[in-house]
């Protein structure tokens, strides 16, 4: 058996008490404060690129960007970008041109894509950054995360959501699991949760470790270890 080379991938993702990452309109909600915001942002400058799905892009457009100027100093004095690769998994090349993932921030930007994926959207979007094409129908994961691996990016966080998540997991290619666990409750059958996804069967359950507990402001901070299979 071959072992494929990829970056050391983890998983950052604050939810409420129920599990939830954002309401049934699927609007972005502040969960966690400061303390929680600053912690992800050294997870980002720590990191070499940070990889969302389109379906956080299209609900959230979230920048992605490192917001502290102290941590875009030190990693511009290290020799690199002030911003970690900014990713987007999108199958379909469906990223709007005026993402404000292409406007704010400085540093390289990567779309994965299917084969699947229109020629002429594709075409717009690699005036934007690095297009990655792996897979016929839709993005096939372990194949990206290798060619990011031969790119030189050695370790990557993910920032969901619930669909990203679930393929990342089932395909066995994330390490740790840092969840930020909220003082609220969301509620609802169409609220997404951490992740979704066909589901593991009983037999196949994914097993994890916890590393670390630590109460952050109203919340609970949980770091898990993946136990591959």
């Amino acid at each position: 058996m071959i072992l494929m080379e990829r970056p050391f991938i983890f998983i950052n993702s604050a939810m409420s008490a129920d599990g939830k990452i954002s309401t049934k309109e699927r609007k972005q909600i502040k969960i966690s404060g400061n303390i929680d915001f600053k912690r992800m942002d050294q997870l980002r400058a720590g990191s070499d690129a940070i990889m969302v799905g389109i379906g956080t892009v299209l609900a959230d457009d979230p920048s992605l960007t490192v917001k502290s100027p102290e941590l875009q100093d030190k990693r511009i004095k290290a020799g690199l970008d002030e911003n970690p690769v900014r990713i987007i998994v999108d199958s379909n090349a469906r990223t709007p041109i005026g993402a404000d993932i292409f406007i704010k921030g400085k540093g390289k930007r990567i779309i994965i894509v299917s084969e699947s994926a229109p020629p002429k959207k594709i075409a717009e979007l690699k005036e934007k950054g690095e297009i990655i094409v792996a897979g016929k129908d839709k993005v096939d994961l372990p194949e990206a995360m290798q060619e990011l691996k031969e790119r030189g990016i050695k370790q990557l966080m993910v920032e969901g959501g619930a669909t990203l998540n679930w393929g990342m997991l089932s395909n066995g290619l994330v390490d740790e699991i840092y969840t930020f666990v909220g003082n609220v409750i969301i509620g609802g059958k169409t609220s997404p949760g951490f992740i979704d996804g066909a589901g593991f069967m009983e037999k196949e359950l994914l097993k994890l470790e916890l590393m670390d507990s630590e109460k952050i402001e109203e919340g609970i901070l949980l770091k898990w270890k993946v136990l591959q299979k």
